[in-house]
C-alpha cells in the first residue's frame, strides 16, 4: 500500500509493508518495509569479518532495500540492513546502509569518500512518543582500533535526531 506523508511541507510517498514511517526534525524522513533478517545480519557480520569497512559496503551494495531514508539535502536512498530490538519503553532501530557520494566528492576524489556508510539508531519510546530520539551518522566508516573493538569514525559530527513522529503501526 502506499500512504502519502506530509514532511517539511514537502509531498513524500513511502512504501509501507512494515508499517513504520518516522518523521525526523521535521525535515527527513525513514521509512521501513520490512527489517532485515537474521540471515542478512549473518551477511554482513561474515562480510566485516573478512574485509572490514569495504567488505560490508560491497555487501550492503548487494542486498535488497528494507526501508528508504530521505536526509536534508539529498533525494533520499535505499536502507540496506536495519534491525529491531524491543526495548521496556518501546524499540530501538539501528540501520546502516552505503552512502552516495556525491559528483563533486568523486571529481575531486576527496578524502571524504572513504567515509562510504551512513547508519544510525533510533530509539522509539510508545509510552512517550517527546522521549523518542536518536543519532544519525551522515558519512562514517567502521575499523577495528588498536586494541581490536570496533569502533565508528565519522567525517563529521553526527547528528542529534529529535522531534520524530512516528506513522503507522509496526506489523509483527
Amino acid at each position: 500500500m502506499r500512504k502519502r506523508i506530509k514532511v517539511g511541507g514537502v509531498i513524500n510517498r513511502a512504501l509501507l509493508a512494515a508499517g513504520l514511517v518516522a518523521t525526523i526534525m521535521g525535515l527527513g524522513l525513514f521509512a521501513i518495509a520490512r527489517y532485515s533478517t537474521p540471515e542478512d545480519k549473518k551477511t554482513i557480520d561474515e562480510a566485516f569479518a573478512k574485509g572490514q569497512n569495504q567488505g560490508l559496503y560491497d555487501a550492503l551494495s548487494k542486498m535488497k532495500s528494507v526501508g528508504r531514508i530521505q536526509i536534508p539535502g539529498t533525494l533520499g536512498y535505499d536502507i540496506s540492513y536495519v534491525s529491531s530490538t524491543t526495548t521496556p519503553t518501546g524499540r530501538t532501530l539501528r540501520f546502516v546502509t552505503n552512502r552516495k557520494i556525491a559528483f563533486a566528492e568523486a571529481y575531486h576524489n576527496t578524502q571524504s569518500q572513504a567515509y562510504n556508510l551512513t547508519g544510525g539508531e533510533i530509539n522509539i519510546d510508545n509510552q512517550d512518543q517527546k522521549k523518542s530520539a536518536g543519532v544519525l551518522y551522515p558519512a562514517a566508516q567502521l575499523v577495528i582500533n588498536k586494541d581490536g573493538d570496533l569502533q565508528i569514525e565519522l567525517r563529521k559530527n553526527p547528528w542529534r535526531l529529535s522531534n520524530i513522529i512516528v506513522r503507522g503501526k509496526e506489523k509483527e
